[in-house]
């Protein structure tokens, strides 16, 4: 059984077998609030990310901070984490990013997804509605449990005796 046989109405993207080896990881279950939203798509098939879109459209002043709104609600398989990635070249070209970078979905979160995005240029930008405003990374996760510990020798690497910065940059 694979993990899409659960879900026989999900289409495969790009074509692939719900058995095809390549494709192995749980699907992303996604859902539109809205009947105007796109789904999170890839731009590639190997991409990493998926392209979220504005939901609605918003201006943003030098400095000014903003929650974005996707229209979607995910449902990140248990064991993963959705990190939620700036666009290089929204970045770049229009000094937008993502304020929280990378933000965190957890698996039990089933809120809208919003995008929270900061102007950091010295001009106004204007978000349209569909415009592709971030990415979305779907990563397994580490669920350690925590145990307290009184000495941490056994573990020692030494690099801890340097502090925070101490490897320098070049």
């Amino acid at each position: 059984m694979t993990p899409h046989d659960s879900m026989p109405d999900t289409p495969m993207p790009d074509g692939l077998a719900a058995d095809d080896p390549i494709r192995s990881d749980p699907p992303l279950r996604v859902q539109r609030l809205r009947d105007d939203v796109v789904l999170p798509t890839r731009a590639h098939p190997d991409d990493a990310g998926l392209d979220l879109r504005a939901a609605e459209s918003v201006d943003l002043a030098p400095g000014a901070r903003v929650a974005v709104p996707t229209g979607l609600v995910v449902a990140i398989p248990s064991g993963s984490v959705g990190l939620v990635h700036p666009r290089s070249g929204l970045a770049l070209r229009d000094g937008i990013t993502v304020v929280n970078a990378p933000g965190t979905i957890d698996a039990g979160y089933r809120g809208e997804v919003l995008v929270a995005l900061v102007n950091v240029s010295d001009t106004t930008v204007r978000v349209r509605r569909g415009d592709r405003i971030a990415q979305l990374l779907v990563q397994s996760v580490a669920l350690p449990t925590v145990v307290e510990a009184t000495d941490l020798q056994d573990q020692a690497t030494g690099r801890g005796a340097g502090g925070f910065g101490s490897t320098g940059r070049a």
